[in-house]
């Protein structure tokens, strides 16, 4: 994975999430999260100037220049409780689960027969009635694995049964021609996902305004020092000197967008937060048209053992309401250029069916996925319900009847113009559930 990152000054760097209260997973208590495990690894090195630790050749083997959709995933890390997000309010055994921390049906935002949105996701009940925003239901992995750090590597590689190391978002760019220093790019962080590891070049950062070279405080010095490293990396090998030139480039695109600014549009209001912030500046690339084609976005904390809160406040409430005003922001902001778009999101599982003592509700299988764009077919809940009788469950869990594969194949071959997926989800199957619509 070539990561190219120019970490800020700290005093650029947001606040860090840290879960609200211990959750008792021996991933988390052991500090072995994700990201701190790829630090110890070596497996994703940060950047001091302008160039990757790691070096890779990128192989690309499209001939034409991209023209699909721009693919946002959304990573709710920690384990998005789906079933109090997206709530089945007409399965009796709702309520038989889950008598304390349940949504009441009757404050439900009613999506159909079936579902009831959660009242704290009102931002995005406009966007599912105009046909942007869909619900797939009952998604998972083909093997259900309730250890963070396992199901997020699980996943992010997409390729079980094989012995493939690269992240699947790698092999979706490595398909392709080769961009701008955009092509790929993670937001709200100086650590890409594992989704982009590989030989691919991504890009990360913290945001557009806080993208820079700490020893170039303003314009001159930044062209001075672009000078000095350009004739510094002029005939060094593809490996070392095309991260350079992809960083050179970058820094002299974010410098002309950090001078020009940027104001949302069309009444957009994002949430002053991490997550608000970084979904802002993705729209704001999207609109610049920089070349962006792949963005990748952590929302994390969602791990509720406990302490869940209750429906008019609380920590789910306030995730809830926090996650629908981004996403109804970045809509509003993008205007007719949401047509382009697609957004999904991921977590790396769902939430056990039954709550536990504690006031919340353990790791599980089953999940939510929300789908939000211009090509996607909106105000429907897509997927095969399986119901939370004792009987349909898998060991407590919601059943998994969609494999997350199949809706990410299905919006790669529709929106993004991929002829195959096969060498990006090995093993993939032909079956599709019509969530989004052909460009």
């Amino acid at each position: 994975m070539t990561t190219i990152d120019l970490t800020p000054t700290p005093d650029q760097l947001p606040a860090t999430i840290e879960p609200r209260k211990p959750c008792g997973c021996p991933d988390y208590e052991r500090g072995m999260s994700r990201r701190s495990f790829l630090k110890r690894a070596g497996l994703s090195g940060l950047v001091a100037g302008i160039a990757s630790q790691t070096m890779f050749t990128r192989l690309a083997f499209a001939s034409a220049p991209y023209s699909g959709d721009v693919l946002i995933v959304l990573s709710l890390r920690g384990g998005f409780d789906g079933l109090n997000a997206i709530v089945p309010a007409a399965d009796p055994d709702y309520a038989t689960w889950r008598p304390n921390v349940g949504i009441p049906s009757g404050i439900l935002l009613q999506l159909d027969g079936m579902f009831g949105m959660h009242p704290a996701m009102a931002p995005l009940k406009g966007l599912y009635d105009a046909g942007q925003l869909a619900v797939v239901q009952a998604v998972g992995m083909a093997e259900p694995n309730r250890s963070h750090f396992q199901a997020m590597e699980e996943m992010e590689r997409a390729a079980p049964g094989t012995s493939l190391r690269t992240g699947w978002l790698d092999r979706v760019l490595g398909l392709r021609e080769e961009g701008t220093a955009f092509q790929g790019v993670q937001m709200g962080s100086s650590m890409a996902a594992s989704a982009f590891r590989g030989s691919s070049s991504e890009l990360a950062m913290w945001s557009v305004d806080s993208f820079g070279l700490d020893a170039a405080w303003d314009a001159d010095e930044l062209a001075r020092w672009s000078g000095a490293l350009r004739e510094l990396h002029q005939g060094a090998p593809p490996a070392i000197g095309q991260p350079a030139r992809s960083a050179l480039a970058a820094l002299t695109t974010t410098a002309q967008l950090q001078q020009v600014g940027y104001a949302p549009e069309n009444g957009a209001a994002y949430p002053d937060s991490d997550l608000g912030r970084a979904m802002r500046d993705v729209a704001r690339l999207i609109k610049s048209d920089v070349g962006l084609q792949v963005a990748a976005v952590d929302y994390g904390d969602w791990d509720m053992h406990a302490g869940m809160g209750g429906v008019g406040g609380g920590w789910l409430h306030d995730h809830l309401t926090e996650l629908s005003g981004a996403l109804a922001a970045f809509a509003t902001d993008l205007g007719p250029r949401l047509s382009d778009v697609t957004l999904v999101t991921l977590t790396e599982f769902g939430r056990r069916v039954e709550e536990n003592g504690s006031g919340g509700t353990d790791h599980g299988h089953g999940q939510a996925v929300l789908l939000l764009g211009g090509g996607v077919r909106g105000a429907q809940v897509h997927g095969q319900g399986p119901g939370l009788s004792p009987g349909a469950l898998v060991d407590g869990d919601l059943a998994a009847t969609t494999e997350y594969r199949t809706i990410l194949a299905e919006i790669l071959e529709k929106r993004c113009g991929a002829g195959s997926v096969g060498s990006i989800f090995p093993g993939i199957g032909s079956q599709r559930l019509g969530v989004v619509n052909a460009r």
